[in-house]
């Protein structure tokens, strides 16, 4: 694993249905991020397909085995730039659609990963909630994570990657309107309560009458966003980090008189109820 690697996000405006077109597209702008010298890409959610779907059948028509013929196209421009790169997906495994995403090296398909939080809106009404647990993998570039969307509102996601190591979360999604809390508040705060590096892949565009926000990032693990795209246009988003900065969980300000041990300091004594099969009411509910 390298000390410092650099990565990309890209915010793109795909065109709903347009398969081809969109790979086309994604491939260009790998091709761009590795010209500046990316090593890691990351893409919005369901970038290959387009996001507002109105039927089960309309998406099944265009939903892409993966491995399959989309993926093959992301490992041939992987192989080529030497990078890796993340996209999301719709995913058909037989009968069922995913919400996926990606992850493709140099060396073909690394890992996928299936939405797991599911609001209900466009494709998601047609989604099975994904089944793969949340992972992290090694890769020469870092330990990399991936989630999508609204699984960043829930902070336990992060914190299982985290918990597994994560050095880099790649998130990539879409992000109507009432998203605005999303790159407001956080995408930084889960970068700064897990000391992880997220990077944050947003869409444009308008599809079937619903206007997507952009304000893709990169966020450090102090929380801090050092890159920014704007609210409308495809921008690429290109920063150099250091991936070990996300494995310094133990915040000494003053030793010996003011330290944080955000992974030392945790009572999962007291963290029962955030699995338990019902959640208690308060008195006199």
């Amino acid at each position: 694993m390298t000390d410092a690697v650099t990565v990309a996000a890209v915010q793109t405006d795909p065109r709903l249905r347009d398969v081809s077109g969109n790979l086309d597209r994604i491939v260009s702008w790998v091709r761009s991020a590795a010209g500046r010298g990316a090593e890691l890409v990351v893409f919005p959610e369901c970038a290959v397909n387009g996001y507002r779907y109105e039927s089960r059948e309309e998406a099944l028509e265009d939903a892409q085995a993966v491995p399959g013929p989309a993926t093959d196209r992301l490992e041939a421009v992987a192989a080529e730039t030497g990078t890796h790169v993340a996209v999301g997906i719709v995913e058909r495994d037989g009968d069922r659609l995913y919400n996926c995403a990606v992850l493709v090296g140099p060396d073909g398909l690394v890992t996928k990963y299936r939405k797991t939080h599911i609001p209900f809106q466009a494709v998601d009404r047609f989604v099975t909630p994904g089944d793969i647990p949340l992972h992290v993998v090694e890769t020469p570039i870092g330990r990399i994570g991936m989630l999508i969307c609204y699984d960043l509102r829930f902070p336990e996601p992060a914190r299982v990657l985290a918990l597994s190591g994560v050095q880099i979360i790649a998130n990539l999604t879409n992000l109507p309107p009432p998203g605005w809390v999303q790159p407001e508040f956080i995408f930084r705060t889960r970068a700064a309560e897990n000391r992880v590096w997220l990077v944050c892949a947003d869409r444009v565009g308008t599809e079937r009458g619903v206007e997507f926000i952009g304000r893709s990032a990169i966020v450090a693990p102090s929380g801090v966003t050092l890159a920014e795209a704007g609210e409308s246009g495809e921008e690429l988003l290109v920063q150099r980090i250091e991936p070990r900065e996300a494995d310094e969980k133990d915040l000494i300000i003053d030793p010996g008189v003011y330290e944080m041990h955000l992974v030392g300091d945790r009572r999962a004594d007291l963290y029962g109820t955030l699995t338990a099969s019902a959640v208690p009411q308060p008195a006199g509910a």
